[in-house]
């Protein structure tokens, strides 16, 4: 057998943050301040990227191994890591506020069971806070099956990251205490109501 076993890439709407979520329950059962790695954090049960960009597209590539991966010899800013639960053996990118054109593939190689997800990404320093036509910022999701661990900061090169990192757990822009599947009700509510 080959590693990775899957990669797929494409855009992925974004309003601050995208997701990494199982349709069949939390991908974790406490949830981790995005404040300890700058850029991912579990909150309402989902894993929550944080992006530089207010809204629009971000670029994506998903890998699914069996096997530890080495990280990514790109120039990458920021590399972090956080243990994720996958109860149905599905975990996939989830956009905010869009649908996603492509599926992106499931991150659970091996089916239901515990993965670590590593995310790279660089470019969130381009257009904070901005809604840019073009694509600005790139992520490399890269997923294996592994018993948890804590979170990990594996590179910090980046003036967002710094900046989350800087906040306290209660000032970070997470929204915490959120039903699970209430930002799914309330993406659907919108898109509904903008005619979409």
């Amino acid at each position: 057998m080959t590693d990775p076993i899957i990669t797929r890439h494409g855009p992925v709407g974004v309003h601050h943050q995208f997701l990494v979520t199982d349709p069949g329950g939390p991908v974790a059962g406490e949830e981790t301040d995005a404040s300890q790695t700058g850029l991912i954090g579990i909150t309402a049960g989902d894993a929550t990227i944080h992006t530089g960009i207010h809204t629009g597209d971000v670029d994506v590539t998903v890998t699914a191994h069996r096997h530890e991966p080495a990280p990514d010899p790109g120039e990458w800013e920021e590399i972090a890591e956080i243990s994720l639960h996958s109860p149905t053996g599905t975990l996939h990118v989830t956009p905010l506020m869009t649908d996603l054109d492509d599926d992106l593939s499931s991150l659970a190689a091996i089916g239901p069971g515990t993965y670590r997800l590593r995310v790279h990404a660089r470019g969130r320093d381009q257009a904070v806070d901005l809604a840019p036509d073009t694509v600005t910022e790139h992520y490399l999701l890269q997923c294996r099956p592994t018993p948890p661990t804590p979170a990990q900061l594996l590179r910090a090169k980046d003036d967002y990251g710094s900046q989350l990192r800087a906040e306290q757990p209660t000032q970070t822009r997470v929204t915490t205490h959120t039903p699970r599947g209430q930002h799914r009700q309330e993406h659907d509510i919108l898109r509904r109501s903008l005619g979409g």
